[in-house]
């Protein structure tokens, strides 16, 4: 096959690689491991994630994404050439042409940054699509019907609401407040009620495992281990599911503030629609217990969860990719 083409869904917290006719092929933390007396790559990936906070002064690991956007170009670089490096063949010398999701709130230097990053990790090609769009054509909406859709994508660093139509996107806004956030508020809470450090990791197993978004009648307990702030000295406490609720409202809050803004700005034909047929959510965030049951009694929308809502931005450039003539307009919009 001559032409290479790779979506590559380039995410703060974890990017997924999608190859037309084979799926998603890749899925690793967007982290690198970097030994700096050489400036060498390290390790990339989940090798690298399994060294956040465990490392020597020698070594230092970066999250080179930062609220969605590039935060370290030249570390950024290099993972987008781990990533096209590891879905080819040593035989295919051609250059792939890449499609990459940004956030639908990026600004022109911010998306350049990723098309230049892109080329120089090794693309003939670089594509930037916003990933409403992307998660909306990844989650099965028919994008180009002149009916409204609503599409509520929540990732590691921004949660992007989006209302489409016709290819386009009619209405939007974005706040930088997802998946980090809640781990921060987990990770504060556990500091102001049990005075215990915990370390990042931590806190997301607790969001994953036990983490709902309202409370339930049945609670589930975790227990984890931490650094005592008054002792010093390690400790191992239970957290329940009532606590990790209580200590995620506030960023959950701020997102459904965003998703009441965007229904405010919705045309009165395209709020019939929603309500009719309800909003999607998709992204990592999706998969937070009972994530829709509190969007729609907040908001009065009836809400449901995106199938495989991980995997729908990674999907949509897959997509888009295999049919660029026809989603060229929706992914070349100015707005």
């Amino acid at each position: 096959m001559l032409n290479r083409k790779i979506g590559i869904d380039l995410g703060t917290c974890n990017s997924l690689v999608f190859l037309p006719q084979k799926g998603v092929v890749l899925q690793e933390p967007s982290v690198v491991a970097v030994f700096l007396e050489e400036n060498r790559i390290l390790a990339v990936g989940n090798e690298a994630k399994e060294m956040i906070g465990r490392t020597p002064d020698a070594i230092r690991v970066y999250r080179p994404l930062k609220d969605g956007v590039i935060a370290d170009y030249r570390i950024t670089q290099a993972m987008l050439k781990h990533f096209i490096g590891s879905t080819s063949s040593r035989l295919n010398v051609f250059k792939p042409e890449l499609m990459i999701s940004v956030p639908a709130g990026i600004t022109s230097t911010e998306k350049r940054a990723v098309v230049e990053a892109a080329l120089g990790a090794g693309a003939k090609q670089a594509f930037v699509a916003k990933e409403p769009i992307l998660a909306a054509i990844g989650a099965g909406i028919p994008i180009n019907s002149s009916s409204g859709h609503m599409i509520v994508d929540i990732g590691g660093g921004t949660a992007e609401v989006a209302v489409i139509s016709l290819g386009g996107i009619v209405t939007s806004s974005s706040v930088r407040v997802a998946g980090d956030k809640l781990d921060k508020a987990i990770s504060n809470y556990i500091k102001d009620k049990y005075n215990l450090a915990i370390g990042d990791q931590t806190a997301e197993e607790i969001k994953i495992r036990i983490g709902t978004a309202v409370p339930e009648k049945e609670k589930r307990y975790l227990e984890i281990r931490g650094r005592d702030l008054i002792s010093g000295l390690p400790k191992n406490i239970k957290v329940s599911s009532q606590e990790t609720c209580e200590a995620i409202q506030g960023p959950l809050g701020d997102i459904i503030q965003v998703v009441k803004n965007v229904l405010r700005e919705t045309p009165p034909e395209l709020s019939a629609d929603i309500m009719d047929k309800g909003m999607i959510v998709s992204g990592g965030g999706a998969l937070l217990r009972n994530i829709d049951k509190l969007i729609s009694k907040r908001t009065g929308v009836p809400c449901f969860v995106a199938e495989d809502s991980l995997l729908c931005v990674a999907k949509g450039t897959g997509i888009v990719l295999e049919s660029l003539d026809v989603y060229k307009k929706s992914i070349m919009s100015k707005k």
